[in-house]
Order: C-alpha cells, then sequence, then structure tokens
C-alpha cells in the first residue's frame, strides 16, 4: 500500500491505539527492520480520546485540526480556556515534514452508535479531502494511509463487557471508513475483522477490551507490516526493539512535555524565557541522536550515545529570585533543633518517624498510604517538577517504611518501586498499587512476594500532565473501592475506556473503579489544586482546593458532567478567620488514641504562611455541612516545612508527611530554580500520651469472619484497611458470610446501623446487590444511612431492575442529604429515567443551593449547559471604568492570580500571612506605589491596616503575564470593589511605570517602596 523512499518521515496521528505503540515499539522496530538502509524518521503524535478533526490540547486555544472540524463536533465546542502557543497538528506535522501519515481513528467515534455514523463520516472525509491539500513535505502531499479500530475483546471474565454491542458499532464504522477512503483514493486497512478472528483464537489480547498487550502488539506489528509493505520480519531484533523504545521516551517528552505549562502554556511567563527554550531545543537533539543510534545499530555500526549527548546544547544556568533572605544562607535544620520548631496543642507530642539523614532515598515525599500489613508506604518525587533534559533519567520510588522494634522510629526502608516519574497519588487494589506516571494510570504488582515491583501495566492512558503538580493525584478510596483521583485546573484529559472515552476540562475529580476498569469524571468543578479528600464515615466526600482556601462537600458537584461545563460546588466549609492556603492533605480524627471529644473533626494542612495543621469540628447543616475552629494541632517556624499528606496509623497516632522544600510556588519562581529541593523530606508522628495507643487490628491474610467483626472497630482507617482487603475476596465467599454477620447483629445495639453501614459498604464494593440489606437501609431512621443507601443504588444501580423507582423514594426523603443524593445520581441516569426522579425532588420544599444543584443536574443529564436567568447590569455598563472593571474582575479570578491569596472578597488570609486589599491604603492610594509592586513582586515585611505581615509568602511579579491594558484593569478593579473606591488607573499609567522600571530585576521591598512614595502622615498604613 505504501512506497517508502529513502529519508522519508513518517508520522502516525490518531487514538490511543496507536498512542500505546510508543511504549511497546513492535511495529515501528518491524519497519525499520524492512527498510534499514532507508535512515527513516518515524514521529508518534497519537493521543488517547483523538478524532479526526477533535485533537485538544491544553496549551492550544483551538482543538480542532482542520479548518469546520468543530462543527462536527457540537458537544465539544464548548470554549473551555485554552491558552498557550504549543503548536497546531498542521504546524508539529510541517516541523516534520511528514511524508507519510499513518491515521488511526474510529474507536472514540463508534460510541456514537448508528445515530452518529453519518456525522462520522462526513467529519472523516473532510479530514482526508484537508490532508490530500496540504504539502508537510514542502513537495507533495503525504501518503494517507487510514487505519481501522480493533474489535472489541470479549472481558466479561473481567467484570468488563462482553463487546457485543460494541462490536455492531465498530463493524459499522469500520464499513464507512472503507466506503470514505475508497470515495477518495486512500488506502485503507481494516483491522476489525481480522482482530475479530485473533481474539476468537482464545490467547487474550488486551487488557480490558481494547488496550492491546505486548502479544496484541506483536500481532498487529506483524499485520500492518504485511499489509503496508508486503512483507514481514524474519524475527525481531531485541536491541533494536530496546532503541526503538529510547527514542520513543525522548521524542515524548519533546512532543508530550511533562510541565509543558512552563514551555509552551500559562506559566510560560514570567520565568519561562529563561531556560524553557533551551530545554525544548535539547530535548529534540537528544531524540535526533537517538534515531541516528537506531540507524547505526542497523548498519551494523557503533555509535557513541552518550557522546552525541555531550554535544547537545548546554543550558543556561538559572538564578534564583528567591530573595527574602540572602539565597546562600537557607538553612535545613535536623533532629532536636527541627523539632524545637514545632509547636503542638495542649497534650499532643510529635516526633521524628523518618528523614533523609537516616534513609537518603527520603527525598521529596508527597503521598502515604499504609499497606494491610500495617507498613507505611510513601510516595517519593526528587524529580519534581519534572525531567530535565540531559539529566540522568528520573528515578522516583515508592517506598515502604517500618518501624520493626515499636519505638516509633523507622529502622528499615525498603524500595519497592523505582525508575518512576512524579508518582503523585497511588492507592493499594487488585493485589498491587494503582499510582500516577503522567499521563498514565499504571499497575504495578509484585508477583513473587519479594517486596519490590515485577509487574508493570499501563492501565489507562490520556490523563493531562502538562501542569504536574495538577496531575491526578490525592488519591483516595470511597466506601465501594472506587478510588478518586483530583486533577487541577487548565487541565485537559481524555481518557480511552472499555465503556467509552473520558474527557475532563479543567479542575475537577475521576472516580476509577478497579474491579471494573470503570472511569467517570465524577465532578467538573474549577479546582486550582485539589490535593486533599477524604470521606466521613458515612461516606460523604470533602476535598481541599489547594490553591485557594475553601475546603467543601462534593457531592452536589458529582453529577453528570457535560464537556466544558463546570458543575456547581457547595459553600466554604470553613469559618473565614481560620482560612489558609495552600492546603495539602484532609484527614478525619478517628482513633481512640486521641481525646473523646475530638472524634469526627477534620484536619487540614497547609504550606505556607501557616505551616502546620489545622482542626475543626464537623457540624451537620442542612443537606451538607459546615465546621467550627477547634485549635492548631501542630504549627513550625520552619519556613521549610510543607506538611502535604497525613493519615492514621493502624496504632491510633497521626503520620504526617513533610515535603520540606524552601521553595513551592510555581508562580513566584522558575520551575527550574536551583534553590527547588531535591534531597529532603521527613515524616512525623504525632501522638497524645494521656491515652493509649490502640492495638493494631488483623487485616492482611485475615480470615472474612475476623474482616467483618473488624467493621465494629471505631477506628475510620481501620474499617478503611479491613474494606479493601475483603474487596480482595471472591464475592461468593464474602456474600454469604457477610448475611450472617448481618443476622446476628443485634438490634438493640446503639452501633447497629453503624454496622448496617459497614455491611451495606461491603456489598458495594463486592458489586453485589443484597435487596435485605439495601431495603433496612434505605428505610432506616438514621437520614445518613438512608443517603449511603442512595449513594449504593447510584452505583450499583445497573444491577436493579428498580433502581429508578428507588431514586425517585430518595427523592421524597424527608431530609435534604437524601434528596441531593437522588438529585445527583439522577443525572446519571438517561434522561427518561432521570427525569422522573428530579421531578419527585422538585416537588419538596428545596432550599436555593439545592434547587440550583437540581436545575444545573437536569440540564447536565441532557447534556446542556444550565443557563441562570439574565440580571440586571451595572448603570453605564459601557463606560470606560465599567469595561476596566469588567475586565479586572476577570483577571482578578483566574488560578494564580489576584483572587487566588487575596481571596474573592478581597479580605486576604490573615491565618496564611496574605494580607487584605479591602480598605488598604496601598490599594487606594498613590498608584505608582501600586503599580510597581504589582509589576516587579513584593516581599518582606509589610504593615496593612494597621496589621503586621512578615511577608516571608513573596508576591508573584505580573509585569511578563499582564499587557498594559490587563494590567491596568485589575487594578482598577481591585481599587473600585470590596468597599474601595479610588481612580481608575489606564494603560498609559503602566506604561510610564513599565518604562522607568525596565531595567529592575528583583522584588520590591515594602520599605523601598515607602522611601519612593511615603504615605501621607495622616494615612494608617
Amino acid at each position: 500500500m505504501l512506497t517508502i523512499e529513502k529519508g522519508d518521515n513518517i508520522v502516525f496521528i490518531g487514538n490511543n491505539l496507536c498512542s500505546r505503540m510508543s511504549y511497546f515499539g513492535h511495529f515501528e522496530a518491524a519497519l525499520y527492520q524492512l527498510y534499514p538502509e532507508a535512515n527513516l524518521t518515524v514521529r508518534n503524535m497519537c493521543d488517547p480520546g483523538n478524532t479526526a478533526g477533535f485533537r485538544p490540547h491544553a496549551s492550544r486555544p483551538s482543538p480542532w485540526a482542520f479548518p469546520g472540524a468543530e462543527a462536527y463536533n457540537p458537544d465539544l465546542s464548548r470554549n473551555t480556556g485554552s491558552q498557550g502557543f504549543f503548536p497546531t497538528e498542521d504546524e508539529w506535522l510541517d516541523s516534520l515534514n511528514a511524508d507519510v501519515v499513518i491515521a488511526f481513528f474510529g474507536l472514540n467515534e463508534s460510541y456514537g452508535g448508528a445515530a452518529g455514523l453519518t456525522n462520522f463520516a462526513l467529519e472523516l472525509d473532510s479530514f482526508i479531502r484537508y490532508t490530500q491539500q496540504q504539502r508537510y513535505n514542502d513537495a507533495s502531499a503525504p501518503q494517507l494511509v487510514l487505519i481501522s479500530p480493533l474489535a472489541f475483546e470479549n472481558s466479561t471474565e473481567l467484570d468488563l463487557p462482553d463487546g457485543v454491542a460494541e462490536n455492531e458499532n465498530l463493524e459499522r464504522y469500520t464499513r464507512a471508513m472503507g466506503d470514505i477512503a475508497a470515495d477518495n483514493g486512500v488506502p485503507f486497512i481494516d483491522l476489525y475483522h481480522p482482530s475479530h478472528d485473533w481474539m476468537a483464537a482464545g490467547e487474550r489480547l488486551t487488557t480490558d477490551g481494547i488496550s492491546l498487550n505486548d502479544a496484541g502488539y506483536r500481532k498487529l506489528a506483524a499485520f500492518l507490516s504485511g499489509r503496508l509493505f508486503g512483507s514481514v520480519p524474519e524475527e525481531e531484533d531485541p536491541e533494536l526493539l530496546a532503541r526503538v523504545k529510547e527514542k520513543n521516551h525522548f521524542w515524548l517528552l519533546d512532543f508530550k512535555m511533562p510541565n509543558g505549562v512552563h514551555a509552551y502554556g500559562r506559566r510560560y511567563n514570567p520565568y519561562g524565557p529563561d531556560n524553557y527554550p533551551y530545554e525544548k531545543e535539547k530535548v529534540s537533539q537528544l531524540t535526533v541522536n537517538r534515531d541516528a543510534a537506531i540507524r547505526a545499530h542497523l548498519r551494523g555500526e557503533t555509535y557513541d550515545q552518550a557522546a552525541a549527548d555531550q554535544r547537545t546544547l548546554p543550558l543556561p544556568p538559572v538564578e534564583t529570585n528567591y530573595a527574602v533572605e540572602p539565597a546562600d544562607s537557607v538553612e535545613y535544620l535536623y533532629g532536636e533543633a527541627a523539632l524545637a520548631t514545632f509547636t503542638t496543642a495542649p497534650g499532643f507530642e510529635i516526633e521524628l518517624f523518618a528523614s533523609e539523614r537516616e534513609f537518603p532515598e527520603l527525598a521529596n515525599p508527597c503521598q502515604m498510604n499504609w499497606d494491610d500489613r500495617g507498613r507505611l508506604w510513601v510516595s517519593l518525587m526528587p524529580s519534581y517538577p519534572h525531567y530535565k533534559p540531559g539529566d540522568a533519567l528520573p528515578n522516583d520510588k515508592l517506598v515502604i517504611l517500618e518501624d520493626t522494634d515499636g519505638d516509633g522510629r523507622a529502622d528499615e526502608l525498603k524500595v519497592w518501586a523505582d525508575s518512576l516519574h512524579l508518582p503523585v497519588g497511588f492507592e493499594f487494589a487488585n493485589g498491587g498499587v494503582y499510582v500516577s506516571q503522567g499521563t498514565n494510570l499504571m499497575f504495578l504488582r509484585d508477583t513473587d512476594g519479594d517486596d519490590r515491583a515485577d509487574s508493570r501495566e499501563i492501565v489507562m492512558s490520556g490523563f493531562d500532565d502538562h501542569d504536574t503538580h495538577h496531575n491526578i493525584s490525592a488519591y483516595e478510596a470511597d466506601p465501594g473501592g472506587g478510588i478518586y483521583m483530583g486533577e487541577g485546573v487548565f487541565l485537559h484529559t481524555n481518557v480511552e475506556t472499555p465503556y467509552g472515552p473520558v474527557r475532563g476540562t479543567n479542575g475537577g475529580f475521576y472516580r476509577f473503579d478497579p474491579a471494573r476498569r470503570y472511569l467517570e469524571r465524577t465532578a467538573q468543578i474549577s479546582i486550582p489544586n485539589p490535593w486533599g479528600i477524604i470521606f466521613d464515615e458515612w461516606g460523604q466526600p470533602i476535598f481541599a482546593h489547594t490553591s485557594g482556601p475553601r475546603v467543601q462537600w462534593m457531592l452536589p458537584s458529582t453529577m453528570r458532567n457535560v464537556y466544558g461545563v463546570e458543575s456547581p460546588m457547595a459553600e466554604d466549609l470553613i469559618e473565614p478567620d481560620h482560612r489558609v492556603r495552600p492546603t495539602s492533605g484532609l484527614e478525619i480524627v478517628s482513633s481512640r488514641h486521641f481525646p473523646e471529644e475530638m472524634q469526627g473533626d477534620l484536619l487540614i494542612n497547609n504550606t505556607i504562611g501557616f505551616l502546620g495543621t489545622k482542626q475543626h469540628r464537623v457540624i451537620d447543616k442542612g443537606a451538607g455541612f459546615t465546621t467550627r475552629w477547634r485549635q492548631d494541632l501542630v504549627t513550625s517556624t520552619d519556613p521549610n516545612f510543607r506538611p502535604v499528606d497525613m493519615e492514621f496509623a493502624p496504632d491510633g497516632s497521626l503520620y504526617l508527611v513533610d515535603w520540606h522544600n524552601v521553595l513551592v510556588g510555581h508562580m513566584q519562581h522558575n520551575a527550574r530554580d536551583p534553590l527547588r529541593d531535591h534531597v529532603h523530606g521527613r515524616i512525623y508522628r504525632i501522638t497524645y500520651p494521656e491515652r493509649p495507643l490502640v492495638e493494631a487490628p488483623e487485616v492482611e491474610g485475615a480470615s472474612v469472619t475476623t474482616l467483618l467483626d473488624n467493621l465494629k472497630l471505631p477506628e475510620y482507617r481501620a474499617r478503611y484497611r479491613t474494606r479493601r482487603e475483603l474487596r480482595e475476596h471472591d464475592a461468593t465467599e464474602v456474600m454469604p458470610a457477610l448475611k450472617a454477620w448481618v443476622a446476628d447483629l443485634d438490634r438493640n445495639d446503639e452501633n447497629y446501623e453503624k454496622y448496617v453501614r459497614e455491611a451495606l459498604f461491603v456489598s458495594w464494593g463486592a458489586h453485589s446487590i443484597d435487596e435485605k440489606l439495601l431495603d433496612a437501609a434505605s428505610t432506616a431512621e438514621n437520614y445518613r444511612l438512608r443517603a449511603a443507601a442512595a449513594r449504593v443504588v447510584r452505583y450499583l444501580g445497573y444491577q436493579l431492575e428498580d433502581d429508578t423507582q428507588r431514586l425517585t423514594a430518595f427523592a421524597k426523603d424527608p431530609h435534604p442529604r437524601v434528596r441531593m443524593e437522588a438529585i445527583v445520581g439522577a443525572s446519571w441516569l438517561p434522561p427518561a429515567a432521570g427525569e422522573p426522579v428530579l421531578a419527585a425532588a422538585e416537588a419538596q420544599e428545596l432550599d436555593p443551593f439545592s434547587r440550583e444543584v437540581l436545575l444545573n443536574a437536569r440540564a447536565q443529564m441532557n447534556n446542556n449547559a444550565y443557563v441562570a436567568p439574565a440580571t440586571s447590569v451595572a448603570e453605564k455598563p459601557d463606560s470606560p471604568i465599567a469595561r476596566a472593571y469588567a475586565l479586572g474582575e476577570e483577571i482578578f479570578e483566574r488560578e494564580g492570580y489576584c483572587g487566588t491569596c487575596h481571596q474573592q472578597d478581597g479580605r486576604g488570609l490573615a491565618a496564611t500571612g496574605y494580607p487584605p486589599l479591602a480598605g488598604s491604603p496601598w490599594v487606594t492610594g498613590e498608584k505608582k506605589r501600586l503599580i510597581k509592586l504589582v509589576m516587579h513582586g513584593l516581599y518582606g515585611p509589610l504593615e496593612v491596616n494597621g496589621k503586621s505581615y512578615d511577608g516571608q509568602v513573596p508576591m508573584t511579579a505580573y509585569g511578563g503575564l499582564m499587557s498594559n491594558e490587563e494590567m491596568a484593569a485589575v487594578l482598577t478593579y481591585v481599587r473600585n470593589a470590596f468597599g474601595n473606591e479610588a481612580p481608575m488607573i489606564a494603560p498609559e499609567d503602566i506604561d510610564a511605570i513599565r518604562t522607568a522600571t525596565a531595567g529592575r530585576k528583583e522584588m520590591y521591598r515594602a520599605g523601598d517602596l515607602l522611601e519612593e512614595h511615603p504615605f501621607p502622615a495622616a494615612t494608617k498604613k
């Protein structure tokens, strides 16, 4: 089908079928073997979720692959706010001088069914016609080949679809592709029919029905080679295959650069120009060197790759802008000196469990988790923020820390998995560990029991890591075993799953069910960095925003999402005087080792300004919750202390992960700032010595009977780990024992309904409906238990014939929390089934927020965005100050801009060290002073409205981030919002200061500004 010429540039485009080829390499290796003298260059531009017309990117404003593609994708045509200058698909193909384009499409589109077939055909036809008009190599149109999707492999043995319905659609779409290709004179390869035959032969070829395993890719390589080139290599060359995989690794570091937001996107300014243009060039050169290594091997020649890499572009040094104190005076404390910086709440003690001094591997710890044997696991990320071209390849780790002699200090560290890159989240399930690895969700297992991972599988791909600290993280399992994963703002994720593509934009959470490999975008909400999620004992989720101080109840936001549409969010749970940011890590007090009155309290870590852990009482309020500050559990005066995660141990003590780094800001400093630490890390342990520690229950290896009895324990984490262990047992073993356990419960026991709750959660985790148990929970006196039952119906409703009727009954419940469960659950049903549930809820007395959730749920159930009725606008909306105010308000609320620290109400966060804008003469006074501090940044002590701030949190220099018009608008806004009133600032004012201070590189100190622009004597600063 193809004519290959010497020096041809071959490019793959399309979906996850070809994207995963980068990791397996068989087809590409075969291509090189068939044309060893051709000096071919092969690049894989495929990405999960891609279609012929829709190929989104977080740093590319338009997702469309060719003009007019938006007409074929109305459901994906909403503006999702992508910003940056990442090249378009055509620009990449131009830069690669593509001679041959091999295109893989059809799977994602096939989920549109028969109704979407005509639209697919039109889109594909437009793509072909457009591509045939291009001259990527500046000489001729590319040779274009279309590849159909594979058949769906029957996966009922994995509790996944059998593929019958899916294959009906795949066959339709394959036929349409063949017809369109023939009409346009384009070569076409039908993969559907031969792969259907392969899968019927017996050997398993996919991991989930749609994702080929290694055996599948070997078979595919042979088939494509034969069809495209008329020949198949006699045998595979292992050395060539290794070189192909290495080249692909470096190519993906270029094409899918982790943290590329600093190189292409909205975080490029102000510091990106210092190094990222050079890093992009260097990683491209390193990739070309791997091409040379492949060609040398094919010629039978040696190639000194290390020497070639040494000749690539040297990267310029990056100077630190850390100037709160002299950079060379940064001090890291150890031992007693470090412990002396802590203050604990009365009665509590903090002690060091482990540090990098005893265990040098313990660098940049991120997330912790206790396994079912009572061992502490920690993910380590010394490569953070991301791999630097030219350095040794990343070697991040998952480690196990053990205290084998019971003295409260770790005395052994085992490296369970290494050679990882940024494992920002992990959780145990299915006998292994699910872990974030850039764009991939990986599953790691130790198959021989030596405490080393020896099996690694890519479970799902397409999670956006364009900003690595926004990547899927903060893993936490719900009571049914679904793993919640937070994802930050402005990322664009597109994952192909056996149930269809899952797409997310601009912040939210995913729920991944390991048992069914089922992924849902469970909440699409604008949250900058969701590094904290926890479930209360009744299964209600609470999450933290991180960049902002908000902590919120998640349930109302978990309705079926629509691409590019945000769901509503509940009110902030934290009282204003104790809001801090950036938060990282949540936990609920549930330990007999802690005082009784503190049980159920919410713990929140904070990493800038206020350095420590705040403790809040949680109080039911209407459908949701509110909180009241109880105490600061622990605080530190060490500016490098960065508590990022915490969890109660099996003995009831609280463990705390300290990232321990002098720099944490992502906008305030270059990502390559030399002071970003890559070697420190600590784990602390908090105890309450007046009360005994808890006896750790038997979990791993325990009998089902013992595990069920563990569910009566007061400690949430003991039950959490017990449920996790029960999910490792077959449902046919668990469910009969569970029924007997429930039957033996004493109905007069004051904890009876809690035990029913636990039984309900176990049945949820076993994916097994016990209708008698569900009925008991659904009609319980305790509304929390009824709400839990509604949640189970939402997730196991596919097993029920009466799920709609059950949700309708919940929609009529007297308690608003139960009704809220019914409302969001209904949104996931087909409209005809969900509408009666919503109608029943609408007939009840709803508070304004519940009504807002219902209206949004109804719209999103029908794949629409809810649009509130038009509201009145300010008088003279076209006046200059009104236009500036409107633009300024939008800029103020951007993630990482003014509102992040100073808050939407302009009152700041006193507990964290962010001063108010409301009523501040720094804002309403001399405009030159205000422009200078915003343009160049501010640090050091200052006084605002009579209160002193230490200024240890540098203010970002926005001069390189805003145009004159934008800065004038946002300053006009802050000078006239929050009760302020001051003259507007014009772009000319900004330009004058920009010109006058053009040579300034450092931030201002408050004292320097006051020397230049003192306050009037009568002004209260």
